[in-house]
């Protein structure tokens, strides 16, 4: 008769009683190194005039040039997150208008005040309220702000990206 021999097993969810499971050390260490990078659950309170707490507002680029009237606000990617992606809002004053560029990484654009135009390839589209853009990697765009008030939108890209490469007309 073969003798079964007993090893001792990691508990999982599957073979743990319930509540009990413990997380096998190579885990442990890594939400502890995450934890000291002080990432920290937070909330973000809205204060009028699309504001938030904690929050500054930003120069859109360091740079100047073939951008016009647009400021940025850093939601998440800024304050030692660990997030793969960066929440941004900006905010296009009357008749400004973002850099025409393209870039490797992909990103979303979610309008939330006011109205506006995006520009992706050769062809130009409104954005209203909670429309959203997806552009794709390595398509020349633009946001523009022809209207009479302020054209406000998130944007969401990955935290690790490529340098935007600006496009000439």
């Amino acid at each position: 008769m073969k003798k079964i021999k007993k090893t001792r097993q990691h508990p999982s969810p599957s073979n743990a009683p319930s509540c009990d499971w413990k997380a096998p050390q190579s885990l442990e260490l890594r939400v502890k190194s995450s934890e000291s990078i002080k990432n920290k659950n937070r909330i973000l309170r809205h204060k009028e005039n699309f504001k938030w707490s904690g929050v500054k507002t930003e120069k859109y680029k360091k740079q100047d040039g073939g951008w016009s009237a647009i400021s940025r606000n850093i939601l998440v990617g800024n304050h030692g997150e660990t997030a793969k992606f960066n929440l941004r809002y900006f905010e296009i004053e009357p008749g400004g208008y973002s850099s025409l560029e393209r870039h490797k990484h992909e990103h979303v654009v979610v309008c939330i005040r006011g109205k506006g135009k995006i520009r992706m390839g050769k062809k130009s589209y409104d954005l209203n309220y909670l429309d959203t853009a997806y552009v794709a990697p390595d398509t020349a765009h633009q946001l523009i702000n022809p209207y009479d008030e302020p054209f406000g939108f998130f944007c969401i890209v990955n935290a690790k990206r490529d340098k935007p490469k600006r496009v000439i007309k």
